[in-house]
């Protein structure tokens, strides 16, 4: 189970984020622990309040719990795991909540707590968090028997394609999967070893590289998008200087957008075009059959909510019937009977809430081996239409080479737009 947490504040913020059902299909609040607020919302700023009281700004601990991919983990996995990480952390019986989400058939976890210990009115100091929090992911894979990501084993092994959430968010902007862009930018690096092959590794993935106004060495797309090279490649500015040179001789990003411009055509956007049409026709199904599915679950979900509220209603009111009331009551204490009853109608209630977990559960599970099965057509698709595009881009590298090679060649400059709405949405 990967654990990622960090210290944050601004409680309406995390709020909105975790109660967000355009992101996920399903949105469940677990518990409202030690909080007299029955909301979200509410509850962090009964947190914030209390942390007025104190110097503190990042008042909140937020920690998500994501099973591996294929593996589908119970409530009390979930809560088994966030206990021990909250004696871990020295974070016992602070005031916490728990939600759950469900997207794309997985099911993950997420959990807040309060970092003000109210009785010291000071922030509970939280050191080597993210090693502590990787240490119990460990133990958890361990434990349950998952298979291990290669990280765990060796350093050198973790997943080259990883970005941060600045690399995600300017993906986003330019519509593109930023594993595959990092990948890239990777690949170039590792495929040269000087500026005129690095130029040339570049060029066959459709970048002209450049000289940054602030970051140094970047990379132009055809779409004028600008990179920087150290934070995309993984590789540090020294390391960009020694193998590249210095920045100043490269191209201005005005003057690299212009010679893209010069080498784009109309019939390679035409083709892209085509590729991005015929990639929505065959996606439109698997969406509107996820948005089908993800109604049908919700309605299974509700639809058992209110059975077994109703049951259970039934069944606390035969309990209470047991209970002796008026002269009766006063005797059956006397003679310890009422004590019986009370014990037997505690331990009914208990097996009841018992049950009652175990078949939503046991939904919970159906629907997401139901979902996860769709998924995985929606991730052939993504899969399928990564791969044209990526190819898409070495096309667009032929085109540069083509136009080196024939100067007097006139290019027009074209808008492609790429569809990373398509991984984004499902």
């Amino acid at each position: 189970m990967i654990l990622k947490g960090s210290q944050r504040g601004n409680g309406d913020e995390l709020a909105l984020h975790l109660l967000k059902t355009e992101d996920n299909e399903h949105v469940e609040i677990h518990e409202i622990r030690n909080l007299s607020s029955e909301t979200l919302k509410e509850a962090f700023h009964e947190i914030e309040s209390v942390s007025n009281a104190t110097k503190c700004r990042q008042y909140l601990f937020s920690v998500s719990l994501n099973p591996p991919q294929k593996e589908t983990a119970s409530i009390e996995d979930f809560e088994n795991a966030i206990n021990a990480l909250e004696n871990k952390l020295n974070l016992d019986n602070q005031p916490r909540v728990i939600v759950f989400h469900e997207k794309e058939g997985r099911r993950h976890a997420h959990c807040v707590w309060s970092r003000i210990d109210a009785e010291e009115m000071k922030a509970i100091n939280l050191p080597h968090y993210k090693n502590k929090l990787n240490d119990l992911s460990k133990d958890l894979f361990l434990q349950h028997e998952w298979e291990l990501p290669k990280g765990y084993i060796d350093r050198s092994f973790r997943d080259p394609a990883s970005f941060t959430l600045q690399e995600w968010q300017q993906a986003k902007r330019t519509e593109q999967d930023p594993r595959m862009l990092k990948a890239m930018f990777q690949q170039a690096w590792e495929r040269s070893d000087n500026p005129q092959s690095y130029v040339q590794a570049l060029q066959s993935y459709g970048f002209v590289l450049a000289r940054g106004d602030r970051r140094g060495f970047v990379a132009v797309d055809y779409k004028g998008e600008v990179y920087s090279l150290s934070r995309w490649s993984g590789q540090k500015t020294k390391a960009l200087t020694e193998r590249l040179g210095k920045p100043k001789f490269l191209p201005s990003v005005e003057e690299a957008k212009h010679i893209i411009a010069n080498k784009m055509t109309d019939a390679l956007d035409a083709h892209i075009q085509t590729v991005r049409h015929d990639t929505q026709k065959k996606y439109q199904p698997v969406k509107n059959a996820a948005i089908t599915m993800r109604n049908k679950h919700r309605h299974e979900r509700d639809t058992l909510e209110h059975n077994q509220n109703e049951r259970w209603q039934k069944e606390e009111t035969h309990r209470m019937k047991r209970v002796p009331k008026g002269l009766k009551s006063i005797l059956s204490r006397i003679t310890g009977r009422y004590k019986k009853i009370r014990n037997q109608n505690e331990q009914e209630a208990m097996a009841c809430r018992l049950r009652d977990r175990a078949e939503k559960q046991k939904l919970v599970e159906k629907q997401l081996h139901e979902r996860q099965k769709l998924q995985d057509k929606i991730q052939n698709l993504r899969d399928e239409r990564n791969d044209v595009i990526s190819q898409m881009r070495k096309d667009i590298g032929q085109y540069m080479e083509m136009k080196e090679k024939h100067p007097d060649a006139k290019f027009e400059s074209v808008v492609i737009r790429s569809d990373f709405e398509f991984n984004r949405t499902m």
